[in-house]
């Protein structure tokens, strides 16, 4: 069956089918977090569910952001999202203004 996400095994048990994107219906690798993790050496334990849960928040955090830059550019009659039209969608919000007090979005865009 398409869209089947687990399958029952010889021994009656189920087995997983399709990556654990898929099946968290994110759009952010899992594997990719996961291995960020591990290779960042941020404990020397690693849960299960530990790179899902971050690839969601991510996830989350980047359609928040572009859904605020895309109101600022309509708002401004803009087309395009740039590096400002990010600056100001997360300067506007508040919570998202204190999240990334110490971050930097560049301004240098391509010519």
């Amino acid at each position: 069956m398409p869209g089947n996400t687990s399958r029952q095994g010889p021994s009656g048990a189920q087995s997983h089918v399709g990556s654990r994107t898929a099946r968290a219906q994110l759009s952010f690798s899992v594997s990719y977090v996961e291995h960020l993790l591990r290779e960042g050496h941020y404990s020397k334990r690693l849960g299960e569910s530990a790179p899902i849960f971050l690839a969601a928040v991510i996830e989350f955090l980047t359609t928040k952001v572009l859904e605020l830059a895309g109101v600022e550019a309509r708002n401004r009659g803009r087309r395009l999202i740039t590096p400002d039209l990010l600056d100001m969608a997360v300067h506007n919000h508040t919570l998202l203004s204190d999240f990334f007090q110490s971050t930097t979005i560049s301004q240098v865009g391509p010519r």
